[in-house]
């Protein structure tokens, strides 16, 4: 099993999970769904992941992600809602501070290997 695999198997264990704590009924096209929107939203990661081989993802570790879900409250649910949106803008804003750094930089190394040997701007 790759990665990707074990990642997307605990991904429907804890998506039945989580319907079940808000008492939500999802058919299994529902579920795929759900499913086909994670896997385009973490394309990147699951790419990645498929290189790497293992079991599958620890027992504790998935048992703990589930215990989280036990655990949320109604307001809680409220914010992840909230911030599903405003990550995706924030990923957004990143990459263009990234972007603006990168040009900022570039610039800088050519003022500093420009020749001012002959007195230049």
């Amino acid at each position: 099993m790759t990665g990707r695999d074990a990642l997307l198997k605990a991904f429907d264990r804890l998506f039945d999970k989580a319907a079940r704590k808000l008492g939500v009924e999802c058919s299994e096209d529902d579920k795929e769904e759900a499913k086909r929107s994670f896997e385009e939203r973490f394309s990147m990661l699951l790419h990645a992941l498929q290189q790497l081989e293992m079991r599958e993802l620890p027992e504790e570790a998935v048992q703990s992600m589930e215990d989280s879900i036990d655990k949320l409250s109604p307001p809680d649910l409220v914010a992840l809602l909230a911030s599903v949106p405003l990550a995706a803008q924030a990923h957004q804003l990143m990459r263009q501070l990234a972007y603006q750094a990168a040009e900022q930089r570039l610039l800088e190394h050519y003022i500093s290997a420009a020749d001012d040997k002959y007195g230049g701007n």
